[in-house]
């Protein structure tokens, strides 16, 4: 199986996908979506972007190489009654399903920064969106102190190396990689912007089940738990998540959770 949809199979993260609900909607709203426009949620999981997008009128498509996802999204959309919002399985590095210039707007949240090809990502996005449509990708950012780098950064630590040829998905918050990648594409430089943003992490609970539910449901920090059982550091490995979770919530409240994290905002203009 592809190692990528493997990971993204793992567990359930439609459960982490609850505590990024607020934000996904936030975001949305943002970007300008009005009733008819086309918009393509690339690396969607189970619709966090996607559905507040049809919630405002798009034509929405989301793509997940997650089975699992793809069918809880479509679910989702079934029961909000979204007939203008569906879900299909697709790699990020090959949308040979989806043709030209089909869409206004191409979303990425977190999602095409972990296929394994980044050019092929820049390539087929470009492809998909109509001249004159816009790309919007959000990137985790690396050795950022905010949450969502420093839990990447902490798995990697406690798991064996990456493959011979294995390329960070954390490169894609580099200005110069995204420049030289959608430059292979063919877009200018001066066609792409970036803008630092955040996102939240809020869950009705402490933060030491918000560390449990990534313990249990996210694919690399699953991955980091059984390495670290191998080599009996399980309770290292869930000190230091607790810890980090805890030193960055921000709510009030030690009965709800509110994480906030950096990510660089990349606009591109084909």
């Amino acid at each position: 199986m592809n190692a990528n949809k493997a990971l993204w199979e793992k567990g359930d993260f439609t459960r982490i996908a609850r505590s990024m609900r607020e934000s996904g909607a936030a975001l949305v709203s943002g970007l300008g979506i009005t009733k008819g426009l086309r918009v393509l949620d690339l690396g969607c999981g189970d619709g966090t972007t996607a559905i507040p997008a049809a919630e405002l009128g798009a034509d929405v498509l989301g793509v997940d190489i997650a089975s699992n996802l793809v069918a809880a999204g479509n679910a989702r959309a079934e029961q909000l009654g979204l007939t203008n919002c569906r879900f299909q399985e697709g790699d990020a590095c090959d949308l040979h399903a989806l043709a030209d210039d089909t869409f206004d707007l191409a979303i990425s949240m977190f999602g095409a920064m972990f296929a394994p090809r980044p050019v092929d990502v820049a390539k087929a996005l470009v492809r998909v969106t109509r001249p004159g449509g816009r790309i919007v990708m959000g990137n985790w950012i690396p050795n950022d102190p905010t949450l969502v780098a420093q839990l990447l950064k902490i798995s990697a630590s406690y798991s064996p190396p990456p493959p011979e040829g294995f390329i960070s998905p954390m490169t894609w918050d580099v200005e110069s990689n995204v420049i030289e990648r959608f430059g292979e594409a063919g877009v200018p430089a001066d066609r792409i912007d970036f803008a630092r943003d955040t996102y939240f992490f809020n869950y009705p609970a402490p933060t030491s089940e918000l560390v449990l539910e990534f313990k249990s449901f996210y694919g690399p920090t699953m991955n980091a738990f059984e390495a670290a059982a191998k080599s009996g550091r399980s309770a290292d490995l869930q000190r230091e998540l607790e810890a980090l979770f805890s030193i960055h919530n921000e709510s009030p409240s030690p009965d709800i959770t509110s994480i906030p994290a950096t990510f660089l905002r990349v606009t591109v203009t084909p």
